[in-house]
């Protein structure tokens, strides 16, 4: 019988600090802990008092990854709040913006963190670039991930924190030539994301759980409007999507988790793909096989993933060919008092913003991360994991299946190569 206790620590993280206790009796998990010990920045107060025209910029910094995704759902609050119409022509650019997110943060995750899982590697460090097909395969990453960073930098004004986005529309517009340019450029790296696509569904790795899925539905699986609809089919309006979420102090964690409904669920591409694939991009349709979904298998996150970076790069050059954009001032507010939630599909999920604007400040915020609310889950998948291998596994296998189940997840928290350190008592 395998009595023991796991003890993670000082694990390196993209976007802070995690560790992780788990322990184990008699063959048994008694206690699994997976605490997100990052000191609080307190960026719902910092932006209390704030010009409306500023909080973009501000609420962008809470994740240097997805500061658009953040920045773009602080917008639609303070515009639902302040009862502001976008023009077509911003929205285009907005959706524009956010196919450029999904295809660099996708293709960090999956290149930097999940491929050297795929290959038996530690990290991407250990590809032999001398080797051929991992030369290919680590500059192939290199590649999509320069394309969305093109793409963004064209729209929003660089990678990550764009400089463009604002409240009721943008302060500069994309020119002809530059979007001829990034056409090429994504077109050029499509046949090395679909190659991506392959790799992640021939894997093997398996770890299925019963979940309820959350996410946005519409017609071009997009990501920034929609219905949200949880597995049961129930459509939920942005407005009262927390009504159904509920808070769960974590008291060894610096963050909550949360639960709908009184049940565990999960966000993200896996979300995504098992509820709206059918409305994915017909080009990627096309070349992507889709009959793997819907999973329950945690790891098919990556795959879902990897499907949204072909789609993303299709949706973004049918945008791109098909419009012309021309200088256009803002849409001006109708009042400046209000109440407005934003949501918008991150790449690791929903974020929920919500702000209180009293004569064109932020009077109160709300932010829900999308990692918190996967967090109960992975808490339950991790011994739900340890117990399907004990007693047949040795400490160090069960170190390594930890690892690839919570960077399956793509957590905010887990980012770095090497990020978990084992410390066996």
């Amino acid at each position: 019988m395998h009595t023991f206790d796991i003890t993670l620590e000082g694990l390196s993280k993209m976007e802070g600090h995690a560790g992780l206790h788990v322990r184990v009796k008699d063959n048994k998990v008694e206690d699994v802990k997976l605490m997100i010990v990052e000191n609080r920045r307190f960026f719902e107060q910092a932006v209390q008092g704030v010009d409306i025209n500023s909080a973009p910029s501000i609420m962008s910094r809470i994740c240097g990854t997805c500061s658009i995704a953040h920045e773009m759902c602080n917008i639609k609050s303070i515009e639902h709040a302040l009862n502001i119409t976008p023009s077509d022509q911003t929205l285009t650019l907005r959706n524009l913006a956010m196919y450029g997110l999904m295809i660099r943060d996708h293709a960090l995750h999956l290149g930097f963190f999940s491929l050297p899982d795929v290959l038996g590697k530690d990290s991407i460090l250990d590809f032999d670039e001398k080797n051929e097909k991992e030369h290919k395969l680590l500059h192939d990453i290199f590649d999509i991930k320069q394309a969305g960073n093109d793409l963004s930098t064209l729209v929003v004004g660089r990678a990550v924190h764009g400089l463009h986005l604002s409240v009721g529309g943008f302060s500069a517009f994309p020119n002809k030539e530059k979007i001829k340019e990034v056409i090429v450029k994504l077109k050029a790296v499509r046949e090395k994301t679909l190659n991506l696509v392959e790799i992640f569904r021939s894997w093997k790795e398996k770890f299925e759980t019963k979940t309820e899925f959350a996410s946005l539905i519409n017609d071009d699986f997009s990501f920034l409007n929609g219905s949200i609809i949880h597995a049961k089919n129930e459509e939920i309006t942005e407005k009262n999507y927390l009504k159904h979420l509920h808070e769960v102090v974590i008291p060894y964690s610096t963050s909550k988790g949360y639960d709908f409904e009184g049940q565990v669920f999960m966000v993200g591409a896996l979300s995504r793909i098992n509820q709206n694939r059918k409305n994915l991009h017909k080009e990627t349709r096309k070349d992507v096989k889709l009959d793997l979904f819907p999973s329950y298998n945690i790891f098919h996150n990556n795959l879902a993933q990897a499907i949204e970076i072909p789609h993303s790069i299709d949706s973004a050059i049918e945008l791109l060919e098909s419009s012309s954009f021309k200088q256009e001032n803002p849409v001006k507010p109708e009042k400046n008092t209000g109440e407005g939630v934003g949501i918008v599909e991150a790449p690791r999920g929903l974020l929920y913003h919500y702000y209180k604007i009293k004569d064109g400040k932020v009077m109160k915020s709300k932010v829900v991360v999308p990692s918190s609310q996967n967090q109960i889950k992975m808490d339950k998948d991790i011994v739900l994991l340890v117990e399907s291998m004990l007693p047949k596994k040795s400490k160090k296998e069960i170190e390594w299946e930890i690892e690839k189940l919570i960077r399956a997840y793509d957590p905010c928290m887990s980012c770095a190569a090497h990020f978990l350190k084992v410390k066996w008592i």
